[in-house]
């Protein structure tokens, strides 16, 4: 448990950390500036170890068998609305039970246009976006870990729709530094992974600048509702299970403005959040697929490395009981956001 308790003092607020700071330097004699460099840096610290902990938690995904293959997963998938018809034509290794929605349902993608996926995992949003700008459009799956990216590219050398998707590729990369040019992109899409950013202003300045004018932002997300109790907005469990990290709606929403978005539209699905904790068997996740039929994912991005199994359980079990005592739906919610940069055209 000492891990946690490292980084439950690491996604201290700034506010705390400002009391914190008075309480042990009262008389200190330094600036504010000193005051506020210490700040910088608590943060940096705190980004730093939220980061290992999300690459360490989704690699472990991506080396798992978890996929289209287990009913579990792609219940998931469908609760969050998903056809059958669409699940049946990607490569079932790209659906790993992550999404909280649908970018690509609301996105209105057409032929010929470039589209990027921010945190694309196996690829499922990338590979149903490429349908839909084919073919003589692009699109782009961006992902932190490298082991998503490995199995991402593994996918794309399957078929979809019966022919191997030549308009399709993965880069690895953090979405506060896209590698791609000004400009350059005619929608982002996005799926269960800004409420992960730490520095999620420099996340939407970041999609903003490699959108074209008149470019849009299509995400699928959590939001906070109302402010979360310290037991769950302090753990890092709840972190890396997309709900410590999330923003209010307010919030996310003068986030985007402040970024230069205009005609920003944040639409609760009204989705049951609780999908997620509906797993008995915390290791069910690596076992076959036969053996996990019946089970859904506690936050699937939790799923352990095999070598792992016996600790995260416990882990598991920690976020497990946190969403028995509180019922996520009360404080979060699946979310479509929608966003455009302005076109200063004429």
């Amino acid at each position: 448990m000492g891990g946690i308790r490292i980084a439950t003092f690491l996604l201290r607020t700034a506010k705390e950390k400002i009391i914190e700071y008075r309480k042990v330097l009262p008389n200190s004699g330094r600036s504010r500036v000193q005051i506020a460099n210490s700040l910088d840096k608590g943060r940096m610290v705190m980004a730093e170890g939220i980061v290992r902990q999300l690459q360490s938690k989704y690699g472990s995904v991506a080396r798992s068998d978890l996929s289209g293959d287990h009913s579990a997963v792609r219940s998931v998938a469908e609760a969050f609305g998903y056809s059958a018809e669409e699940l049946e034509v990607i490569p079932a290794g790209a659906n790993m039970g992550l999404s909280c929605g649908n970018p690509t349902a609301f996105a209105s993608l057409r032929p010929g246009e470039v589209v990027v996926d921010l945190g694309c995992g196996g690829g499922l949003d990338v590979f149903l976006a490429a349908t839909k700008v084919w073919p003589n459009g692009k699109a782009i799956g961006v992902d932190m870990t490298p082991e998503m990216i490995e199995r991402a590219r593994q996918n794309a050398r399957k078929t979809v729709h019966g022919r191997a998707l030549s308009n399709v590729e993965f880069h690895l990369a953090t979405i506060e530094q896209l590698p791609l040019p000004d400009a350059s992109v005619d929608c982002v899409i996005s799926n269960c992974v800004l409420n992960l950013v730490p520095d999620k202003r420099t996340a939407f300045r970041e999609i903003y600048r490699v959108l074209k004018p008149g470019g849009r932002l299509a995400v699928s997300d959590i939001a906070l509702k109302k402010p979360l109790p310290g037991e769950i907005a302090r753990n890092v469990l709840a972190y890396i299970g997309c709900i410590a990290g999330a923003i209010q709606i307010r919030d996310y929403e003068d986030g985007l403005k402040a970024a230069g978005f205009h005609a920003v539209k944040i639409v609760d699905m009204c989705k049951n959040l609780n999908v997620y904790a509906k797993i008995e068997n915390l290791s069910a996740c690596c076992s076959s697929p036969a053996d996990a039929a019946e089970l859904l994912p506690v936050a699937a991005c939790c799923v352990p490395a095999l070598q792992d199994k016996k600790n995260a359980a416990g882990l598991h079990q920690d976020l497990a009981d946190l969403f028995r005592k509180y019922n996520a739906n009360n404080y979060a919610a699946s979310v479509q956001v929608y966003a455009v940069k302005k076109n200063d055209a004429p």
